[in-house]
């Protein structure tokens, strides 16, 4: 169980790298000498944000990705909900079946109320949020 998957995370720190970019649009090789994610998860991670609307890109020389959206619009749930489908703690499966007790499970019960919780604090946070917290903070050393 991961509550954020390696590609939220680079989805999170590719986004904040662009944020905070003072020029108009940011390379993928750029980001991939200066954020150390292997260039192929990030093609792919920048590829998805850009057909979700979260990116623009342009091809050529000068291209690159910029944001569309502001940085405190983009949520780290909605990252989730791309990259991840969502939080899940426990998929209740026993020896590879679903549970037959699922309904009336008192810990299935408990559980999905920590996913909520979860999701109630998780939609709080936003790109901005992120970026305010993170000034101090060397995104190449330290993941978001």
């Amino acid at each position: 169980m991961k509550l954020i998957t390696r590609n939220t995370d680079y989805a999170v720190r590719a986004l904040c790298y662009i944020a905070k970019q003072k020029k108009g649009s940011v390379s993928a090789a750029e980001m991939v000498a200066d954020l150390k994610i292997p260039r192929s998860f990030l093609r792919k991670i920048l590829q998805v944000l850009s057909s979700e609307g979260l990116l623009n890109s342009q091809r050529g020389q000068g291209g690159g990705f910029s944001l569309i959206e502001r940085p405190e619009n983009i949520r780290l749930t909605e990252l989730i909900r791309i990259f991840q489908g969502g939080i899940q703690l426990n998929e209740c499966i026993f020896k590879k079946k679903v549970c037959p007790n699922q309904r009336i499970c008192p810990l299935k019960t408990e559980i999905d109320q920590i996913e909520q919780d979860a999701m109630k604090r998780l939609q709080k946070i936003t790109l901005a949020r992120l970026l305010k917290k993170g000034k101090s903070h060397d995104p190449r050393r330290n993941p978001v």
